[in-house]
């Protein structure tokens, strides 16, 4: 068990006074004008005619998709300020409808464009699609592009999501960065911005450049940065529970890395089977210079006792950190915690690095058997040292103990009578979350008192 330390002073990441407003016009300007170039070519001029205008309506769905693709790696190249400005679980649902908006509008520029060409010089569908393929530039490699596309799109449906592991629906997305790259050569040969227009053609090079830029940074050059200068491996793997293992990593210059209670970190092992694959580890530990403890539940990728196997000294790469679920988002002095299951690792960093007087800090833990309450020695040692109050559900809804709804809001305010003053930081499985969201709600905790994360356990 974790010794009960008191806070410590370490360095902080950065905080950005951009607002997610200030993105999104943004980025809303720029597919304004990416429009306003289109009509420039000639593109509005040809809407007089049937196949006129679904010529015209291929091009621009071609345009906007290709501009929605190059967001999508934008959002995932996990720039720090659209991390911590837009925030994870906003980035991810931008990040699911964009993809699903490219496959929508390139699918539409097929159609279109092909129905188009079709109807103005008198052929079927099908021959023109084939004369399509047969004679223009690089398309065999843009009609491959698309079905890479599709593939990615087709992994994130929520009832395929379920179904595959998250190293597999990982390496699945890489194939965006393939599908964008074949698409470009096809744009840069026939694209209408592409075509006697410089000022154009600078335009959407400076796009792909400026992603592309984005994705080196941050996805490698500030990963190998931070492994190089900090040295991480791995000093002990301790068994928690079942299925529950924390690892120890040490490193060079710990008390240097700039990092808050309640994030998390995109873990890489550098091992023969594991160097080319990061998995999300919050921190269940709060920094403290000499170490980072990440603790997980040995399940999907991580089955057969994997984690309780791994070697001491195993070097690793971290991404990150990453995550808004810190006291940064504070905004009043008393603070409740409501964890569930393995969620609690980021709550338990924060119940031990919040600052508060005592009374001030509570939290609520939810697991349906005493074997899933993870921490509890370390819980009540941090609890006696910081004053803080603890309330555990243990059971199966229905219990006795727990009730038919363990976070109702006549339990949670029974429990806690003064949350409406407080704010609320949730992690666990996301039913749990968004319960205990509703319940909050209905006991009038502002939204803005609310913190969760879906992504950050």
């Amino acid at each position: 068990m974790l010794e009960a330390l008191p806070p410590v002073a370490l360095p902080l990441p950065r905080r950005w006074s951009l607002r997610a407003s200030d993105l999104g016009a943004l980025a809303g300007g720029i597919a304004i004008l990416i429009v306003l170039m289109w009509a420039r070519h000639g593109g509005a001029s040809e809407l007089g005619s049937p196949a006129g205008f679904l010529t015209a309506a291929g091009q621009l769905a071609a345009l906007l998709g290709t501009y929605a693709a190059l967001l999508q790696l934008v959002l995932v190249s996990r720039s720090p300020f659209l991390d911590q400005v837009v925030g994870p679980d906003r980035l991810a649902w931008l990040h699911r409808w964009l993809g699903f908006a490219t496959v929508w509008l390139i699918g539409g520029h097929v159609l279109l464009t092909t129905m188009g060409y079709a109807f103005g010089e008198g052929r079927g569908v099908v021959d023109q699609a084939i004369t399509f393929l047969g004679t223009y530039p690089f398309l065999p490699a843009a009609a491959a592009g698309f079905a890479l596309f599709v593939l990615v799109a087709a992994s994130s449906v929520r009832a395929a999501r379920r179904r595959v592991s998250y190293e597999t629906w990982f390496g699945l997305h890489l194939y965006a960065y393939l599908a964008i790259a074949l698409a470009f050569a096809h744009q840069l040969a026939v694209g209408t911005d592409f075509v006697d227009d410089p000022v154009a053609v600078a335009f959407w090079v400076g796009l792909y450049a400026a992603t592309t830029a984005l994705i080196l940074v941050f996805r490698v050059g500030q990963p190998v940065a931070l492994a190089a200068r900090h040295r991480f491996r791995v000093a002990n793997v301790v068994e928690e529970g079942p299925g529950v293992v924390s690892i120890y990593v040490t490193g060079r210059d710990l008390d240097r890395l700039a990092v808050r209670a309640g994030q998390y970190f995109l873990v890489r092992l550098l091992t023969a089977d594991g160097w080319w694959r990061a998995h999300p580890f919050s921190l269940s530990a709060a920094p403290n210079g000499r170490f980072l403890r990440f603790t997980v539940k040995d399940l999907g990728d991580w089955s057969g006792g994997r984690l309780q196997r791994l070697p001491l000294g195993t070097r690793l790469v971290l991404e990150g950190p990453y995550g808004i679920l810190t006291g940064a988002r504070r905004t009043r002095p008393k603070i409740l915690l409501v964890a569930g299951g393995v969620g609690i690792t980021p709550l338990r960093a924060l119940l031990e690095a919040l600052p508060g007087r005592p009374g001030d800090l509570a939290l609520v833990y939810r697991a349906r058997n005493p074997e899933e309450v993870v921490f509890r020695d370390e819980l009540e040692a941090i609890a006696r040292v910081r004053g803080a109050t603890l309330h555990y559900l243990v059971g199966r809804r229905g219990d006795p103990a727990v009730g038919a709804d363990p976070l109702g809001p006549d339990r949670l305010a029974a429990l806690v009578p003064d949350v409406r003053e407080r704010d609320v930081f949730l992690c666990g499985p996301v039913p749990l979350m968004d319960a205990a969201d509703r319940s909050l709600r209905r006991l009038g905790v502002p939204r803005s008192q609310i913190h969760l994360e879906r992504f950050s356990y």
